[in-house]
């Protein structure tokens, strides 16, 4: 697929960093609170109100952002894999779907690995594939986890177009809600005041056992830390993709808007809404049904990040 080459569009100076440090950090404060005291709440609640539009954001700004990058063959090839990777899931064939993400990300390597790295990169997915299909529900685990990191990424990306201090002074505000709230919870710092918080959640959506299963290790008895590791960087999640980068990267909906026309300005939202109400009533009718669904659909916006990523993090050039 082609994509015509348009004018960059304008964005607005950021506002201080410190601004936006403090922002962070109120966020965080009032999801970790909600994830301390109500984790399966926050998770199955949070879910059902914001992650339909979450996706539909997200995917929006991904293919806009980086639209020099999501794009002809590695655009078609990641998305018929994806496809059958929705399949997949709404067959509940894990074993498939994991051969089918090692090929998403075999594509983004070759895509975004300079040559002389292609074989040691081909070992390694090779290594980390192999893992995987021995260990498949620690796949699924880990895989949700990283999912939830994911706006890291995208954050730091955002942030080149701060400078000095202040881009340093966000760049540690993420850090801190990413990887080190999410270190003392599991590391027990806040066990004082954890509580499942079930009442809320479970005659709808089953025991707190089944709503952790598929965000804890199989086997460990730390599994509400690591239930409420996930209610915290969801949360978290939904604040980047909903609030930060819809207000301060508008770049983005814009090179969106211009490839994708007939789904520019308010509609994204409209529909992001529209497909919420329509899962949410299937969520409150079999919320097992309504997660299947849900994380059925959720593919394209997950799978299809992980070319992104690794071009990303191995410095493809972006066209002037």
């Amino acid at each position: 697929m082609t994509v015509a080459t348009l004018p960059a569009p304008r964005t607005p100076a950021p506002p201080r960093a410190t601004a936006l440090a403090l922002g962070f950090a109120a966020c965080a404060a009032v999801a970790l609170f909600a994830a301390l005291r109500a984790p399966l709440a926050t998770t199955v609640l949070g879910l059902i109100a914001f992650g339909v539009l979450h996706n539909v954001l997200e995917l929006r700004y991904v293919a806009g952002r980086f639209a020099h990058i999501l794009t002809g063959r590695l655009l078609w090839t990641a998305l018929a894999l994806v496809t059958a990777i929705v399949f997949c899931r709404v067959l509940a064939l894990r074993v498939p779907e994991i051969v089918l993400c090692y090929g998403v990300l075999a594509a983004g390597v070759w895509h975004a690995v300079p040559r002389r790295w292609l074989p040691l990169s081909g070992l390694a997915l090779a290594g980390a594939a192999a893992v995987s299909l021995t260990w498949p529900a620690y796949h699924f685990v880990v895989l949700a986890h990283l999912h939830n990191v994911v706006p890291l990424f995208f954050l730091w990306e955002w942030s080149r177009r701060l400078t000095g201090r202040e881009r340093a002074l966000f760049r540690a505000a993420q850090l801190g809600w990413v990887l080190l709230v999410p270190a003392l919870l599991l590391a027990g710092a806040f066990d004082p005041l954890l509580a499942d918080g079930s009442a809320a959640v479970v005659a709808f959506a089953g025991t707190p056992e089944a709503i952790a299963a598929p965000v804890s290790p199989p086997g460990l008895t730390a599994g509400l830390r690591f239930l409420a590791v996930f209610a915290f960087l969801q949360a978290m999640h939904y604040v980047v993709w909903l609030g930060f980068l819809p207000r301060f990267a508008p770049d983005a909906a814009a090179a969106f808007a211009q490839r994708v026309p007939w789904l520019s300005g308010w509609r994204p939202w409209a529909l992001g809404a529209a497909a919420a109400l329509v899962l949410g009533a299937l969520f409150l009718i079999d919320y097992g049904q309504g997660r299947t669904m849900y994380q059925a659909l959720a593919s394209y916006h997950a799978y299809l990040e992980f070319p992104v990523l690794l071009a990303l993090l191995f410095a493809t050039p972006r066209p002037a």
